[in-house]
């Protein structure tokens, strides 16, 4: 049976190593809008399907037997058509992905907001030089902050010309505490805004902000399709594919 995983995180990869050690028929779907990823072991393919149906016909053309989507916590589009698509097909599909922040022992103190829209008013109510780690993808949500010092923190660059007050730092994690604490105390951040994309790579600032007194704004995660199958972990989507043969 062919695997169809939806990847792109560190768990996906995770998965696709296990898989393929377990013997199974793994291709991993990758969306391609990251320059250099970690590509994961297996057949590897880049690039959209097309929208619902053309994931429809790939699932029916490509011989796939099952769906794992692994995408980040974020990928609302591209969960919600493996949904549709499979209902359609009627190929079992199975969400895995890590835990969120909302059981961060931290969490009580966090400002939480259903969107990136929302984050950028609550951030103006707590401060006047904010850190932004939401993603290169909706950067121009915060373009009118031309008035104020602006540090964000992509992987690729903005595909747009920033304002000239903002420094925009290039970096993929993890990042450590010492240094988050660093970065935060030298740009003198009063506020810091992010999502809940969840597990340890990012988890650092949450911490090193909240020792320095700075607020930190969390984007909720979308909900997801209902009547979804969801697993956090790799092991247990393993055992997930394990349980249909």
């Amino acid at each position: 049976m062919r695997i169809l995983l939806l990847g792109g995180t560190g768990e996906a990869r995770t998965l696709a190593a296990r898989l393929v050690d377990a013997g199974h028929d793994v291709v991993s779907s990758l969306a391609g809008r990251v320059s250099r990823p970690a590509l994961p072991v297996g057949s590897v393919r880049t690039g959209g399907f097309g929208g619902v149906d053309g994931l429809v016909g790939h699932l029916r053309d490509g011989g796939v037997g099952a769906v794992v989507d692994a995408t980040h916590p974020f990928a609302e589009q591209i969960t919600a058509n493996a949904a549709e698509a499979c209902a359609v097909t009627g190929l079992p599909l199975l969400r895995l992905q890590r835990p969120g922040w909302e059981r961060h022992r931290l969490a009580e103190r966090f400002h939480w907001v259903d969107d990136v829209e929302s984050a950028r008013p609550a951030a103006e109510g707590l401060g006047v030089r904010p850190f932004v780690t939401t993603g290169r993808q909706q950067l121009e949500t915060f373009a009118a902050w031309t008035d104020r010092y602006v540090l964000v923190r992509v992987v690729d660059p903005p595909e747009w010309s920033v304002p000239h007050t903002w420094e925009v730092l290039r970096a993929r994690g993890p990042y450590t505490y010492a240094a988050e604490l660093a970065l935060m105390e030298d740009r003198r951040v009063d506020v810091v805004l992010t999502k809940d994309s969840g597990g340890a790579l990012t988890e650092a600032k949450l911490e090193a902000a909240t020792d320095l007194g700075v607020p930190v704004v969390v984007v909720r995660r979308p909900p997801l399709p209902g009547g979804l199958g969801v697993v956090e972990s790799p092991d247990a989507a393993l055992a997930w594919v394990r349980s249909l043969r």
